[in-house]
């Protein structure tokens, strides 16, 4: 059973850069749950993995530096029953982490000055309410 990743169209990681760790889950199964290694754990060492390009790999290392542990890109799945779904659910993470991984980073907020109009509305609107301020000023009081 040869489970490749497929990251990108362009990105396909062979199974033999994944390691695959199996144990026994805790939660659903059953009387099963005590016999059977549901639990699975995908690890990517993203250091030795030949597909990755020096660009990518940087990238990689920088995004998801929080994490890595020892350079490998770790994902533990023990949501189903089946250990074959949590294979599936296994892959299918690592592929939406290293996605979100390669994402180049948004472009940088340029700041922007106010309009010449807007600069005119605020002005015209703080003129306003203060002639509403001051004539406030200007009631005749009751003794007089």
């Amino acid at each position: 059973m040869v489970l490749d990743l497929h990251v990108t169209d362009r990105l396909v990681i062979p199974s033999g850069e994944l390691q695959w760790r199996f144990s026994r889950a805790s939660g659903p199964g059953g009387q099963g749950v005590n016999t059977t290694d549901s639990r699975v754990e995908l690890v990517l060492d993203l250091q030795t993995c030949s597909v990755l390009g020096p660009f990518r790999r940087a990238r990689l290392l920088e995004q998801l530096a929080s994490r890595l542990s020892d350079g490998c890109l770790r994902v533990v799945v023990a949501d189903e029953r089946s250990q074959w779904q949590n294979r599936q659910k296994a892959l299918h993470r690592m592929a939406e982490l290293l996605r979100q991984g390669l994402q180049p980073p948004p472009p940088s907020r340029k700041s922007a000055r106010p309009g010449r109009g807007a600069v005119k509305r605020r002005l015209q609107a703080k003129k306003k309410r203060g002639d509403l301020k001051r004539q406030r000023g200007n009631r005749p009081t009751l003794e007089e």
